[in-house]
């Protein structure tokens, strides 16, 4: 297996960027996932990686050696696409066995009747048999060996081009979106499979997906990519609880975090009419934005006088608009004048029982992210009373 190391990559098509200045390491044997929304950049990386496009600027590294020169056979990468590029006429054993019919049999030993009888091609395709047995047996495909592409289940489709993927050991497996033609139910089944297989073989996974799950489930690490910049790379979690960029904490997380508008003027911060008491690294005056995970937040009364302020958290009232019953959460939507879209809070169904559509409510937060007008956060902000902001400390 084989790290990767990609620096420096810029590509445009005509006058549109599609990639800038990307630079990204991904270790030996690590699961990275490159996500984001659509036309952001990722499946042409990912191209240029496989050898099936060329970079205007940069250099690429697979194992330490620049490959920049050499073509996708040479690069010793194997690809899964999204709709599976399977031979309709030939049978799963075939369409298994491809990669290492063309790498090791001539063009006269692949002949279907002739070729059998030349010279080692009887030793050479008992080896590629076994290869492709090895490679089938783990993801339940030798009863299927015999059938075609038609005769399978989109699940069992995708199984295949991942075993034929397999079946040449790459140093490096490269996946395009592999899952999306799938239904939800098999989605997440084929998602346990592919990170159970990166587990057993121990190579280096290189995933392309707009599907947050999916790089939140699977990834040792995910790189999240917009407009052709590389925004954050980091774990997961990380991702999640620390994003460096409001468009990150935005794309990563469901339901949507939500984003509050403030006004910093003669050292107070203004959110939607409230006065929030923090201090810390913020400018003198101008626009900030701020944003809060539905499960930071925590439900108050906003009718009860004797819920007070706290000096330590922020607070944002209105009345409830929706409610989302979830089995085990449920979702309050609050109506919140001077913002568009509703402030969603997640609580237990017993918080949300007897709350009627009108009601007024007020939702409070002791843990809040706060980024500055371009999106950069900023991060070291404090509650008034010294409590830090960006994490709960109960």
């Amino acid at each position: 297996m084989a790290s990767v190391s990609l620096q420096g990559l810029s590509k445009s098509y005509g006058s549109t960027a599609v990639l800038r200045d990307v630079n990204l390491d991904i270790r030996d044997g690590e699961f990275l996932t490159l996500v984001g929304p659509s036309g952001c950049g990722k499946t042409t990386l990912l191209r240029i990686l496989a050898g099936l496009d060329h970079a205007d600027a940069g250099t690429v590294r697979i194992g330490g050696r620049v490959v920049d020169a050499l073509p996708p056979k040479r690069r010793d990468v194997a690809m899964v696409f999204q709709s599976y590029a399977l031979y309709p006429y030939m049978t799963v054993r075939e369409n298994i066995a491809m990669p290492l019919a063309m790498r090791r049999l001539d063009r006269v030993q692949r002949l279907p009747l002739l070729g059998r009888w030349l010279p080692g091609a009887r030793a050479a395709r008992r080896e590629i048999d076994q290869a492709v047995q090895a490679a089938a047996e783990p993801l339940g495909l030798q009863a299927l060996l015999e059938r075609r592409p038609a005769q399978l289940s989109g699940g069992q489709r995708q199984r295949v081009a991942l075993a034929r993927a397999m079946v040449r050991q790459p140093q490096v497996f490269l996946m395009d979106e592999p899952l999306s033609n799938l239904d939800a139910k098999l989605r997440v089944a084929t998602r346990a499979e592919i990170a159970q297989l990166h587990r057993r073989l121990g190579a280096t996974f290189v995933y392309v997906t707009h599907d947050q799950v999916e790089a939140m489930t699977m990834s040792d690490r995910v790189a999240m990519m917009m407009d052709g910049e590389l925004l954050q790379l980091a774990t997961p979690q990380e991702l999640y609880d620390d994003p460096a960029d409001l468009r990150v904490a935005e794309f990563i997380g469901t339901p949507k975090v939500d984003t509050l508008a403030a006004v910093v003027a003669e050292g107070s911060l203004d959110v939607v009419g409230t006065s929030w008491p923090l201090d810390g690294p913020l400018p003198a005056r101008g626009r900030l934005q701020l944003a809060v995970r539905s499960e930071w937040w925590r439900l108050q009364d906003a009718a009860d006088p004797a819920v007070a302020p706290d000096s330590s958290e922020g607070r944002v009232r209105g009345t409830l608009a929706h409610v989302e019953l979830l089995g085990s959460e449920t979702l309050l939507h609050l109506g919140v004048t001077g913002i568009e879209a509703p402030v969603v809070a997640r609580v237990a169904p017993s918080a949300a029982r007897g709350l009627r559509i009108g009601q007024p409510l007020a939702f409070a937060t002791r843990r809040v992210l706060v980024f500055g007008a371009d999106g950069h956060r900023l991060r070291g902000c404090r509650w008034s009373g010294g409590r830090p902001c960006e994490a709960e400390h109960d």
